[in-house]
């Protein structure tokens, strides 16, 4: 085709790059702490821990499924507002191709809030980032803390393979 030739945009579609999307919530507690979920035996990455989240299903946009994640995760129900705190853009998931993850603030967990684990998780824990140093993440420690700095202070951070760009 030569270059410039107009072409039908259902075709022109077909030829840009295809990237997942997946959304994440950043749920703390009043100490600032990050509630984790780890994926249980059985599961991709079993044994590592990671915020609530997931792919989103056809049809969904990303704070639909950061609601429906993090329900089905873990039983909390996320305020109706969403708040933007991340994006992430990996170039290559498990030679799977690119992904692009959203991040949402999640709000304070009220002391006491019971926790439901999905069947995808055997465990949960709210950590200090300090407490991470030696933590099998899915992620990186990185990530996690420009996220924390997102939601206390009211801002977006832009990650690169979970590193600020």
């Amino acid at each position: 085709m030569p270059v410039g030739a107009w072409v039908p945009r259902e075709e022109w579609v077909k030829t840009q790059p295809q990237t997942l999307i997946a959304s994440c919530v950043v749920l703390l507690d009043r100490q600032g702490g990050v509630l984790l979920l780890r994926y249980g035996p059985g599961q991709p990455n079993a044994g590592d821990w990671w915020l609530p989240g997931g792919m989103l299903d056809h049809g969904e946009d990303p704070w639909t499924a950061a609601l429906r994640e993090t329900r089905e995760e873990t039983g909390v129900e996320l305020s109706p507002v969403p708040r933007l705190i991340g994006i992430d853009h990996r170039a290559d998931v498990g030679g799977t191709g690119p992904v692009l993850d959203c991040f949402f603030y999640g709000g304070t967990l009220a002391d006491g809030t019971a926790i439901t684990l999905s069947p995808e998780h055997d465990r949960y824990a709210v950590c200090s980032l300090n407490e991470l140093a030696d933590t099998l993440l899915a992620g990186n420690v990185g990530t996690l803390e420009a996220l924390h700095t997102a939601a206390t202070s009211g801002t977006v951070v832009c990650l690169r393979e979970g590193q600020p760009v």
